[in-house]
């Protein structure tokens, strides 16, 4: 499993160029985005001025042409210039300031958690419109991303599975037209030191339609805790290829390598979260040297289709194949501290190892019937997906808070049930239906419809048992967009979902799909010139027969009934054009238990969902004598925190963030801070033996050259 499975992958991309690219007509012009993006290929819709990243509502990939502002869903888009301007490092970080999304909810563990509207949804994360696999087991590397798209509510018509709350698209970086070099350097606090290259050449084709691109980094970093470090490499090179004026056509191809050391936080009756006082400090390791780090590799490759043809019908597909492995060990926090200072341990080993395959393939094309306007769109995709996941529970020494003795030896590692050895495979086939129906200049709506199969198999080599469920369900999605005027749009909509899930019931039966659904209303703004958008929405989100963790059985799950988030999320971004770019959102969610089996928690606040947040970023760019020098400031805050078990509370906190930039000839440096006054809080409530704490004041100063 650690081999990449090249040839396969080759004779798959070889196989869709015959069959659906080699008879396209070719042309002498060739299809390309507006705006500043200059994307080889046209999938980015531009809709908004450029705002240098600080707009959520600029591009989107909805599988249609329709901007956001006419789109009834909330859709926010993190462009890759707000990520080089955050000097964001992880997904997590990327998306904290979008409404409605709580990040870093398990602190710095090494892997993406985040949660969308009161929901975790970093379990069914997409790149390029295509499920990573059964679950997001590796952090995705956000220095290849050209941005993140954060759908909110149920979005099966652009995703397929995915858990109600929402999920994040991850878009690749493509070939663009023009021709471009950079590297970057950036040391920060911790050790951190990153090295970075974006290179971009087109080729000489016939259409000019060719080109290759290549991006990667490698970065090496200690952590606020004692003990704890990160490496991590990618590279991704892609192409674009001439196949006529008709058709656009893209490799994409990406390794993601991961060492890391892997923790959870302080034991949590040493915290002022329950003793009164602090027993040991934010940087205290509860882990042991002795422990293997975890060892993860991602790898990638695939295409993005686009066909044009003569009678007005359009043909989009997107295919990849992914591999990976991740293995490493995590030293568990299993007890209280006692009266003497010390706590229980034990050591959870992993071994996972993946393979998927995803297709999506559409149809679309508009004309006018029955008086109206309709964007018609018909397609299919699949996913095969299998998982090789090896748990078991080690020995190891228990750890005193007072007089900590690390590297002490790991033992016994051994099953814990018939379940720890596991083989699954998920095959899932979705046939999808939209048509956005334009009425008038002012009324229009969005009808769409999902039919989806899954098969779920799972065999146990311990002693040779299998489990098998097979599941279909209908989900669609209703909308309706009236623009009272050109910049004002209030919309409706009704949405449902559905998720196959892996985890298992005890003594080892697969466990019910999700389901969800939701109701929104709200109201979009753009103005006139673009440079000022804003949106408000209310919402109603049910989720059911969602897993948990057994109480009785650990290693196994239960299905708790329902779980149910109303809300409300606003955001807004502005260019004033007098160098001002602010922008800000806040949301009110209350999230809870409506049904379960144990009726005592029925009417409980979601774990790790926050009442309320807010933030607001704001970024000047000097004229004059100072022209090419920038200022931000930014201020995060993140309302109180309920664990799943434990009698406690985390506490809200406030961050603030600071930046300064010069833009020169060919280089650019930027300074920033981050967590400027040293706020110590804990991230998340994880449980009752254990917190997560949050990032400390960090620095990180950043060169760019480009040539």
């Amino acid at each position: 499993m650690n081999s990449f499975s090249l040839r396969s992958s080759v004779h798959a991309v070889r196989f869709a160029l015959f069959t659906l690219v080699i008879a396209a007509p070719s042309s002498s012009v060739y299809a390309q985005a507006n705006g500043a993006e200059h994307s080889v290929l046209p999938e980015i819709q531009v809709v908004g001025a450029t705002l240098d990243g600080f707009s959520t509502q600029r591009v989107t990939t909805t599988k249609s042409d329709k901007p956001l502002f006419e789109t009834p869903q909330s859709i926010s888009v993190v462009t890759r210039e707000l990520l080089d301007a955050r000097q964001a490092t992880t997904i997590d970080e990327a998306i904290e300031t979008v409404a409605g999304v709580t990040s870093s909810i398990l602190g710095r563990r090494g892997w993406d958690d985040f949660s969308i509207r009161g929901q975790t949804a970093s379990d069914t994360m997409y790149l390029d419109g295509l499920r990573i696999g059964q679950a997001n087991w590796i952090a995705q590397e956000i220095y290849g991303a050209e941005r993140l798209e954060v759908v909110k509510g149920p979005a099966s018509i652009y995703f397929g599975q995915v858990t109600p709350g929402g999920t994040v698209n991850v878009v690749s970086k493509r070939p663009r037209a023009d021709a471009f070099n950079q590297v970057g350097f950036t040391v920060g606090s911790y050790g951190y030191v990153q090295g970075t290259f974006d290179f971009n050449r087109p080729l000489n084709s016939e259409n000019g339609k060719a080109a290759i691109r290549i991006n990667g980094m490698a970065m090496n970093s200690d952590d606020p805790t004692d003990g704890v470090w990160y490496k991590s490499r990618y590279i991704a090179p892609s192409i674009s290829l001439d196949f006529g004026a008709r058709t656009d056509f893209t490799i994409l191809t990406a390794i993601n390598q991961r060492n890391y050391v892997r923790q959870q936080g302080l034991p949590l009756n040493a915290t002022s979260l329950v003793g009164g006082r602090m027993l040991v400090p934010y940087s205290y390791y509860a882990g042991d040297y002795t422990i293997a780090p975890y060892d993860a590799e991602q790898k990638s490759i695939g295409y993005v289709l686009t066909h044009r043809f003569d009678n007005g019908w359009t043909l989009n597909q997107t295919y990849r194949h992914l591999e990976m492995s991740m293995s490493g060990q995590l030293a568990n926090i299993n007890s209280a501290v006692n009266a003497a200072g010390t706590f229980a341990r034990n050591v959870l080993s992993q071994n996972f190892q993946g393979r998927s395959d995803g297709l999506d393939t559409n149809v679309g094309k508009t004309f006018v019937w029955g008086g109206a306007k309709h964007s018609v769109m018909v397609g299919l995709d699949t996913m095969y997906d299998w998982l090789y996941r090896d748990t078991r529970r080690c020995s190891i020494a228990s750890q005193n808070i007072y007089n900590p003795v690390y590297g002490r030896p790991v033992t016994n590692c051994n099953f814990q049930n018939n379940t720890a050895l596991v083989d699954t495979t998920l095959a899932q086939t979705g046939l999808y239906l939209r048509d956005y129906i334009e009425f008038n200049d002012k009324l229009s709506a969005s009808l769409s419809l999902r039919h989806d199969k899954a098969r779920l198999d799972n065999t146990y080599p311990i002693n040779s048992s299998t489990a098998n469920l097979d599941k279909s369900a209908n989900t669609g999605h209703v909308g309706l967009v009236y623009k009272v005027t050109p910049n004002i749009a209030p919309y409706l909509s009704y949405a449902t979902s559905f998720l196959p899930q892996t985890q298992l019931t005890f003594p080892g039966n697969p466990i019910d799909p999700e389901e969800g659904k939701q109701s929104e209303l709200g109201v979009k703004f753009m103005s006139d010139d673009q440079r000022l958008s804003a949106s408000l929405a209310y919402y109603d989100l049910k989720r059911r027969n969602l897993a948990q963790t057994d109480p009785l059985h650990t290693d196994y799950s239960i299905a708790i009934g329902e779980q149910r988030t109303k809300g409300y999320e606003a955001e807004i971004a502005a260019d004033l054009k007098n160098g001002w770019q602010l922008s800000g959102a806040l949301s009110i969610m209350d999230a809870y238990i409506s049904e379960a089996l144990q009726v005592a928690t029925i009417g409980q606040r979601l774990s790790n969902v926050p009442k309320k947040t807010a933030n607001f970023l704001a970024n000047y760019r000097f004229q004059g004598d100072l022209e090419g020098w920038a200022a931000g400031f930014g201020v995060r805050y993140v309302g109180d925190k309920t664990p799943s078990a434990g009698n406690y509370i985390v506490p809200s906190y406030t961050v603030a963030d600071a930046n300064v930039s010069y833009q020169g000839k060919g280089y650019r440096v930027q300074l920033n801070v981050k967590n400027i006054f040293d706020k110590e809080y804990f991230a998340g409530a994880s449980g009752d033996r254990f917190v997560p704490v949050g990032n400390p004041r960090t620095v990180m100063l950043r060169t760019v050259f480009d040539f």
